[in-house]
């Protein structure tokens, strides 16, 4: 079932818990949905708010209860918050204990030298802010988007324990922590009585840094889950760019993070040999992608975006093929051997 835009009323679908499948995060007892739907981009001031509802409703009708925000998504940075915290009100107030959201933290937000990086002050302060933007009176996940090297790490975990003990955020994370930092906050906010519930790195079949840092390793020690943001390699791994860089695509506009220089005529013969592989296992390059991140031991979810409510069932039919054979995997690794983002 796919949900439709109503001019009055939101039904979710009955049997949205039917087909998704829920992973345990880390050692905790909160279990999140496989795919989890992030509002970086297609959500903010600039974007259609009634796609952005569609998507929104495809998405809890499909079982997705974890929906990824930050302080600065959008833009503007913010509109985010505010364009969810009206989908909220209108569409899934009565189902909020049926939800995770989370929000971020770490990244420059507002003017002066309180809007940024890793203090008690800036931290808790965005959080209210979010908090408002949103409608909550809580969030079930608040990071830290990136480790600040200018501020003491007690001190980030001193916030992030004090949003726990005030009720302001149920768990905590981190987000763009390197393996040591890692491992040093969970210490620290596990003598604060709270654990440390999840990590956001980038990863993709393309971009394996983390396991070059061993953060994976890292996570299974400490107990931790991982939500890997990026897992298409900003839609690299999509059948979008297998014949070149088409008009419009998000490589060719100014200010994306995705360069066309990127895409070279080498990267390009890789992605189509990937997407042979893929249409031998009767999937989608993006599905492909999507089930060797979620193959990773350490990882409870995948953070997907979406510009459309076809977009993300295309995604979620990921969930159908998981499983890799032997040969499957050694010809994937020999095809990225050399490719690295």
């Amino acid at each position: 079932m796919t949900s439709s835009v109503h001019s009055d009323a939101y039904w979710p679908n009955t049997q949205r818990y039917s087909n998704m499948v829920y992973r345990r995060c880390g050692r905790s007892g909160l279990k999140l949905p496989l795919v989890s739907l992030g509002l970086w981009q297609n959500f903010g001031q600039v974007d259609d708010f009634q796609n952005g509802c569609a998507i929104i409703r495809t998405a809890f009708d499909h079982g997705i209860t974890h929906f990824d925000l930050a302080n600065n998504y959008g833009p503007p940075a913010g509109s985010a918050e505010e364009n969810f915290g009206r989908m909220l009100k209108t569409d899934l107030a009565g189902y909020r204990d049926e939800l995770i959201i989370s929000t971020k933290a770490g990244y420059p937000m507002w003017s002066g030298p309180y809007g940024d990086g890793g203090s008690r002050k800036y931290l808790l302060a965005s959080l209210d802010q979010s908090l408002r933007r949103m409608g909550l009176a809580y969030v079930d996940i608040f990071y830290s988007h990136r480790y600040d090297p200018d501020t003491p790490l007690e001190e980030t975990a001193d916030a992030l324990a004090q949003a726990v003990r005030s009720g302001k955020a149920l768990y905590v994370g981190i987000s763009n922590y390197p393996p040591e930092q890692t491992q040093q906050a969970a210490k620290l906010l596990s003598d604060r009585g709270v654990g440390l519930l999840i990590h956001q790195p980038c990863y993709s079949l393309l971009y394996r840094d983390v396991e070059r840092q061993g953060l994976f390793e890292t996570l299974q020690a400490c107990g931790i889950g991982a939500i890997c943001f990026s897992p298409l390699a900003q839609g690299l791994l999509t059948d979008k760019y297998l014949a070149g860089l088409p008009a419009g695509c998000r490589a060719a506009k100014s200010g994306s993070p995705l360069k066309k220089e990127t895409l070279t005529d080498a990267l390009i013969e890789t992605l189509k040999a990937l997407n042979a592989v893929a249409a031998e296992r009767g999937q989608s390059l993006a599905q492909m992608a999507l089930a060797w991140v979620l193959g990773q031991q350490a990882v409870s979810t995948v953070l997907v975006g979406a510009s459309r409510p076809e977009q993300l069932l295309d995604n979620l039919a990921t969930i159908n093929t998981l499983e890799f054979s032997a040969d499957q995997i050694k010809r994937i690794e020999t095809i990225v051997a050399d490719t690295s983002l």
